[in-house]
């Protein structure tokens, strides 16, 4: 899944480069819109009381994005299991084709409480769905 926009100049610091959190901002959008393209909405699954709580990012920064720079961020599940979603981002400036960041999301199911659950005992209509996204 991909997520295409265009950098806001609040998005950047003095010197005209995006904020680094900002690139975790963007990962969140691209990973949001990758679940909600296979009718898996967060609020759906919290609704079903299964949470996605972020327990570990990473983020390596290559070449800055700049006020006004075309972006696309990519997203994909790089690993499923029972108790953890994974994903991977790249980010690159669609201009030139330039891979300006790669970065990596660790998630845990839980419930509202914060406690770690077993989706597939959990909720197994939520684990198919899950199966079914190409890694």
């Amino acid at each position: 899944m991909t997520v295409e926009l265009r950098v806001r100049y609040q998005e950047t610091d003095q010197m005209g480069v995006v904020y680094h959190t900002n690139y975790l901002i963007w990962c969140e959008m691209a990973r949001t819109e990758l679940l909600r393209g296979t009718g898996m909405t967060y609020r759906a699954m919290e609704e079903d009381g299964i949470y996605l709580p972020v327990v570990e990012a990473n983020c390596r920064y290559k070449f800055p994005a700049v006020y006004d720079d075309e972006v696309i961020v990519k997203a994909s599940i790089v690993r499923i299991t029972g108790v953890r979603l994974d994903f991977h981002y790249q980010i690159i400036r669609k201009e030139d084709g330039s891979l300006l960041a790669e970065a990596a999301t660790y998630h845990a199911f839980a419930n509202e409480g914060g406690s770690p659950l077993n989706i597939k005992k959990k909720a197994p209509q939520w684990w198919e769905r899950l199966q079914k996204l190409e890694i």
